[in-house]
């Protein structure tokens, strides 16, 4: 009898010492892309690193993807604070006024590819922009940029500054729209969704955009003219992030399991994303016999000359928030260096 208790008394330990394992407390979380389904941004990027999440905390952690956004492009930022969806992701340049230290990422001069843009940005970022808490209300999951941005028009090519005179060029904002300006062209906003409209109908005469966006949106079918400048003349910078309640209520263990795959992590997966979307868009361009014009040295050169006030504004704006701008944005450019080093 006495081997009897002993048994039961080792299974019942056995069982209470399983117990927690076995109501595990699960998270279901909701995210949203203003992007369809199929963009890179949604398929490799966002649900890609829920499907590392789900991977680093062993399944306490998944996903339910809505079905529609919860807001128009440049309202995620308040969707995602006020709860309408717990994940999400936006380009700084549509709210640019609440985000200005994130231009730093778009400014002409950047990385030759996403990747090298996103990571160096991403170290900087957390190195000295985070202190100025510009994402205030919600938790700051990683950023990155986009890919080189290029120029596409459908009534003339575009081989000189005075080529652009007048244009209406749609822009997503931020460093593109006041590039066009600068450059003399009339820009306007409009989210990215709506550009193959607005091109096909005449509303727009070009486009500032990344390759990628040729492909993805379908504008192969409507642009005549591209012209490509050495590591792009401006990017677009975005802010990944969850919901403040949501990620407070996560236990700390959760919560370092996503950081693990967030942060710089994070910032390469989404620029290795864009550069293998840029190349797809490139090879659309040549497919459907668009005119690919290089910039010359001599239009890169008056393009740099004449968005300097923009890198000028920059670091203005950056040491009226306590960060020295000037020392950032130039460790910026070291960091660039670093990062297509391979380091």
């Amino acid at each position: 009898m006495a081997s009897h208790r002993f048994l039961a008394a080792c299974a019942t330990a056995l069982l209470l010492g399983l117990g927690p394992v076995a109501t595990q407390a699960q998270t279901t979380l909701t995210m949203s892309s203003w992007v369809p389904p199929t963009h890179h941004l949604t398929r490799d990027v966002l649900q890609v690193w829920a499907a590392n999440v789900e991977k680093a905390t062993n399944g306490r952690v998944k996903f339910q993807m809505l079905p529609k956004h919860p807001s128009a492009p440049p309202g995620t930022f308040d969707a995602v604070r006020d709860g309408l969806v717990d994940v999400s992701f936006v380009t700084a340049s549509y709210t640019p006024a609440r985000h200005p230290l994130p231009l730093l990422g778009e400014l002409p001069g950047a990385g030759a590819t996403g990747e090298i843009n996103s990571v160096a940005f991403s170290r900087i970022h957390w190195k000295y922009l985070q202190a100025a808490n510009e994402y205030k209300g919600v938790k700051l999951l990683g950023v990155f940029t986009h890919g080189p941005g290029q120029i596409f028009t459908v009534s003339k090519p575009i081989r000189s500054v005075a080529d652009l005179a007048g244009m209406k060029i749609r822009s997503g904002g931020g460093i593109s729209e006041a590039a066009a300006k600068v450059l003399g062209a009339s820009p306007f906003f409009k989210p990215a969704s709506d550009s193959y409209e607005i091109l096909s109908s005449g509303i727009a005469d070009g486009i500032f955009f990344p390759l990628e966006s040729i492909k993805s949106f379908n504008l192969d079918k409507v642009v005549k003219y591209a012209t490509l400048f050495p590591g792009g003349f401006y990017s677009s910078s975005f802010g990944f992030f969850m919901n403040e309640d949501k990620w407070n209520k996560l236990p700390k263990q959760d919560q370092d399991a996503i950081l693990s795959v967030s942060g710089e992590a994070l910032a390469r997966l989404a620029g290795r994303s864009w550069d293998a979307a840029d190349r797809v868009g490139l090879d659309s361009l040549k497919a459907a016999n668009v005119t690919i014009i290089e910039a010359s040295p001599e239009f890169v050169a008056d393009v740099r000359k004449r968005t300097e006030p923009l890198v000028q504004e920059w670091i203005k704006s950056a040491n009226a928030k306590g960060i020295d701008g000037a020392k950032v944005y130039a460790e910026f450019h070291e960091e660039l260096k670093k990062v297509a080093a391979g380091n």
